[in-house]
């Protein structure tokens, strides 16, 4: 079973596009999907409600009860936890006993990535990432990369304690398919299929850990 963590301290990241858009990839390619919703909000599991009737059902598990771990099936193939907004590195520390990798967004913007630099010192504190146990990957989103301000951003990112291991995209797909229950992996045209190669780099690097 692979587990993989969204995280990060900063709301409005894409974090929760993130997390549904790796379960739809997940469940597309038949792989029995989980998303564990650990944001009050409950993004995640209404976007699962959502896909019930279109094919690739992912399973949403409510995260923000006790003993959530216990709902998840023990046939389950990959899980994706989203966690809550605002998530201090300290906190985290209670979610990453039993996840293989954890992905963090980051938008670029100075604001973002001011906090992004703070909350990732302080994650990579944490005894079992500090001793390799488990790996973490930043993802750059809603870039513009023809913009000079999104190429800065990435040169910041790159000095991140971690590994710069995708950039994806700025587009208002993400957002009008959330509303519908669907993914950027639901669609096959040439446009959508070009936001999708965005997204293999990430998927190489979760598979390798």
């Amino acid at each position: 079973m692979l587990k993989v963590l969204v995280a990060s301290s900063k709301g409005g990241c894409g974090k929760t596009t993130l997390a549904t858009n790796l379960a739809a990839h997940y469940a597309a390619d038949g792989k029995r999907t989980v998303i564990v919703d650990a944001d009050r909000q409950g993004s995640s599991q209404r976007w699962c409600e959502k896909r019930v009737l279109l094919g690739g059902i992912v399973l949403p598990v409510d995260g923000t009860r006790r003993g959530w771990q216990q709902r998840i099936p023990a046939d389950a193939q990959r899980v994706v936890i989203d966690t809550p907004a605002g998530i201090r590195a300290s906190e985290i520390a209670d979610w990453i006993d039993d996840v293989n990798v954890i992905v963090v967004p980051v938008l670029p913007s100075t604001i973002d990535l001011e906090a992004s630099a703070a909350f990732l010192a302080e994650l990579a504190d944490l005894p079992r990432i500090k001793r390799g146990k488990v790996a973490v990957g930043l993802v750059a989103n809603r870039l513009k990369p023809w913009t000079s301000a999104s190429q800065q951003a990435l040169d910041q990112i790159k000095q991140l304690p971690f590994p710069l291991v995708a950039q994806i995209r700025d587009t208002q797909a993400y957002v009008l398919l959330a509303g519908l229950g669907k993914s950027i992996f639901d669609y096959h045209s040439e446009q959508v299929r070009s936001h999708q190669d965005d997204w293999a780099k990430l998927l190489r690097w979760i598979k390798r850990q």
